[in-house]
C-alpha cells in the first residue's frame, strides 16, 4: 500500500505538462478482450462513469469495482502511463478536448440507460452539477481571487471574452461588472470585427477570457494576440491545462463536467457571481450608493413586477 501511494504522489508532483492526446477509449476497447477479469471490470467503469473517473482517485475507483489499489495503478500502466494521477489527467483531457457531441451522446446511452433516460437523467445532471461545485469549493485559489480583484479594481477599462457557450458567461459576468464599474466591454461574437476590438486594448486594461470545454478557437486565438499588447490577462477555465492559460497572468479555475451532449457551466457561473460580490465588496461604499441610484431609476421606470403597485401606495 505505501509503495502504490508513493507512485501517485510521485506522479502527482512531477512539473505539470500537458498530457498527450491519446485515443483512449479507443484504446480500452481494442485491448477489452485480452484484459484480466479485474482490468476489464475497471475498463468498463471508466467507460460507463467518464463523466466523473477523472477526478476520482485510485482509491475510490477501487471501492467502486471492489479491487485493490494496487490493480487499479497497474491498469493505467498496462495502458503506457507512468501511474494513475497521469491516466486521469489524460483521461480529462481527452473528454474535454476531443469528443464530439455526438460521441458524449453515444457514451452517455447505453441500452440500460436509454431505457431509464427520462428516470435517470435528472438526477445525473443535478449529481454531476453537484460536484462541480464541490470540487471547485475544495481546490479553490482565494489569493488568486483577490489578486483578480485588485486588478480589475484598478484596470482602465476591463474586457470581457469568450465565444460559443461561455458567450453566456461573458454576457453575465459584463452586466452586472457595468452596474459597478466605469468601462466593461463584452466581447464574444464577430468573425471580421474581432481584432478591430482588441487593437484598442493596452497596458492598463485587463482582460478576462473564458474558456470552457470544447475549448473554443476563436477565444485563444484573441488572448494570444493580446499577450503581447500588454494587459493583465485573468483566465477562468476549467482545469490548469486548459489551451488558454498559456497566456495567463492569474488563473481561476471552476470544474465543468459533461453529461451527455451538455457542457455544465453551473461551477463557472457561481464563480463569476462569487468574483462580481468580490469586486463590489472591493470598495462598499461606491456599490451602495450605485445600487441606491438604480434602484430608484428602477422603480421610477417600473422596471420589475411589482414596482407599479409600491408607486401607488
Amino acid at each position: 500500500m505505501r509503495q502504490i501511494t508513493e507512485m501517485n504522489q510521485s506522479s502527482d508532483t512531477k512539473q505539470d505538462s500537458k498530457p498527450e492526446l491519446r485515443d483512449i477509449f479507443a484504446e480500452i476497447k481494442e485491448r477489452y478482450k485480452g484484459l484480466s477479469k479485474s482490468h476489464k471490470k475497471i475498463a468498463a467503469f471508466v467507460m460507463k462513469n467518464y463523466e466523473k473517473a477523472p477526478d476520482m482517485s485510485a482509491i475510490k475507483v477501487a471501492q467502486h469495482v471492489k479491487v485493490s489499489e494496487a490493480t487499479v495503478v497497474r491498469f493505467a500502466l498496462s495502458l503506457g502511463y507512468e501511474g494513475y494521477p497521469e491516466f486521469r489527467k489524460a483521461l480529462k483531457n481527452e473528454i474535454n478536448s476531443k469528443l464530439t457531441t455526438i460521441e458524449r451522446i453515444n457514451m452517455t446511452l447505453g441500452d440500460e440507460e436509454k431505457e431509464k433516460l427520462m428516470q435517470r437523467s435528472v438526477a445525473a445532471v443535478l449529481k454531476s452539477d453537484i460536484n462541480s461545485i464541490n470540487g471547485t469549493l475544495e481546490s479553490f485559489d482565494y489569493e488568486a481571487l483577490r489578486q483578480c480583484v485588485d486588478l480589475i479594481r484598478g484596470a482602465g477599462k476591463v474586457v470581457i471574452i469568450g465565444f460559443r457557450t461561455t458567450s453566456l458567461l461573458t454576457e453575465h459576468l459584463g452586466y452586472y461588472l457595468n452596474l459597478i464599474l466605469d468601462d466593461v466591454r463584452v466581447i464574444n461574437h464577430g468573425v471580421t470585427d474581432i481584432y478591430e476590438h482588441l487593437i484598442k486594448i493596452g497596458e492598463g486594461d485587463v482582460v478576462i477570457a473564458m474558456s470552457f470545454p470544447r475549448y473554443a478557437q476563436k477565444t485563444y486565438e484573441a488572448v494570444e494576440f493580446l499577450k503581447n499588447r500588454g494587459p493583465k490577462i485573468i483566465t477562468i477555465s476549467d482545469n490548469e491545462h486548459a489551451p488558454i492559460n498559456e497566456f495567463a497572468d492569474h488563473k481561476l479555475i471552476a470544474k465543468s463536467n459533461v453529461y451527455s451532449f451538455v457542457d455544465s457551466l453551473v461551477a463557472p457561473l457561481s464563480l463569476i457571481n462569487a468574483l462580481v460580490v468580490a469586486v463590489g465588496f472591493k470598495n462598499i461604499k461606491e456599490t451602495k450608493q450605485t445600487f441606491n441610484e438604480l434602484e430608484e431609476i428602477w422603480k421610477e421606470h417600473y422596471i420589475y413586477t411589482g414596482d407599479e403597485f409600491v408607486k401607488d401606495l
